[in-house]
């Protein structure tokens, strides 16, 4: 059960990755043609750059569960490379702990905005005005599947499996941090 869950997590994470590829694909074609409509055309452009930012901040925030996944958020390790393995589990269990308890508290935050801009029928105050609740929901959405994803690494964590490593961290690095772990050391 607890397979099917991190194997479900991880899939939607990935779902939601090319969500998140799509919106920074649109927004990059969207500069494309503004820059075509302003300096070919000499007219003006309205909805354009609005898109933009919501497609891109929209981006950001469905594909972190996806970054989560794969281990490649940005962290300082220089602790976790010199203690053992037993105490780098634990401090990856209360880092996961710590960013659960961070999104759930962001997940219901931004579940109260959604919901305010929903029903109060909010708009952008820009010309092109779009609801509010279509940008708003990417909040939500994101930090939910952050939450179901951290769930999903510290069962991981939990039952012995590995949780993904930074991917920052070239391998040679942590060989020379392996060969310096206490775990390592011969006593003398």
């Amino acid at each position: 059960m607890v397979r099917v869950y991190i194997r479900s997590v991880g899939g939607l994470s990935q779902a939601f990755a090319v969500v998140a590829t799509l919106l920074l694909i649109a927004a990059m074609l969207v500069v494309c043609q503004m820059i075509f409509i302003r300096y070919v055309f000499r007219a003006a452009t309205i909805w354009q750059t609005d898109f933009v930012v919501f497609a891109a901040t929209g981006a950001m925030f469905l594909g972190a569960p996806y970054v989560l996944l794969k281990g490649g958020h940005v962290g300082v390790d220089v602790v976790e490379m010199v203690v053992t393995e037993r105490t780098r589990r634990a401090m990856r269990i209360v880092a996961s702990l710590l960013g659960l308890l961070f999104c759930a508290i962001m997940a219901y935050a931004s579940w109260l905005q959604f919901h305010e801009t929903w029903a109060g029928g909010w708009r952008h105050s820009s010309v092109w005005a779009p609801p509010l609740w279509i940008p708003v929901s990417a909040l939500p959405l994101g930090f939910g599947m952050l939450c179901l994803q951290y769930v999903a690494q510290i069962l991981v964590l939990l039952s012995g499996g590995v949780a993904p490593a930074p991917t920052h961290v070239p391998a040679e690095a942590l060989e020379a941090a392996a060969a310096v772990s206490p775990s390592t050391e011969t006593p003398r």
